[in-house]
């Protein structure tokens, strides 16, 4: 009997690191794209763009939107208040979104297809977002560290 209990706290111990460093790679993957975009929304190039569709105060804005993007890559990367970095996420998200992929506006086929999949992918990341701001960052994180 004893032999079967170790047995099974093993397993159950082996499971939970997996598990774990399954989902270290899921934030990983998850803030990759929003600490290297970014980076971008301080260039010249990209401030201009999100001018010409239309971004108000757009040298402003944009770089704002930026340090949105990575304080929250960061914050769920690393898993520190990965909830509050979910919602930076979050706010970040939803004005690029609806201002910078209007597809329905696009008259090009192909061009208004593209923004179209830009559009549903910020939707998707927003879902995963959505989900980090309430389960949180798991087991391998600093928040579950500071909560020990």
């Amino acid at each position: 009997m004893a032999t079967n209990s170790i047995a099974i706290s093993k397993n159950v111990e082996a499971t939970s690191f997996w598990q774990g460093a399954v989902v270290v790679l899921g934030r990983f993957f998850f803030a990759l794209i929003f600490l290297m975009a970014g980076a971008s929304h301080f260039s010249r190039q990209t401030i201009g763009f999100a001018a010409s569709q239309g971004v108000l105060l757009a040298p402003i804005a944009v770089p704002f939107s930026g340090a949105l993007a990575i304080a929250g890559g960061l914050s769920v990367l690393l898993g520190y208040r990965a909830k509050v970095g979910a919602w930076l996420i979050a706010l970040f998200l939803v004005p690029v979104t609806l201002v910078m992929h209007r597809f329905w506006l696009v008259q090009d086929p192909m061009m208004a297809q593209i923004q179209m999949i830009l559009f549903m992918k910020n939707v998707s990341m927003l879902g995963g977002a959505l989900l980090i701001s309430q389960f949180g960052a798991g087991p391998f994180s600093l928040d579950a560290r500071r909560s020990r």
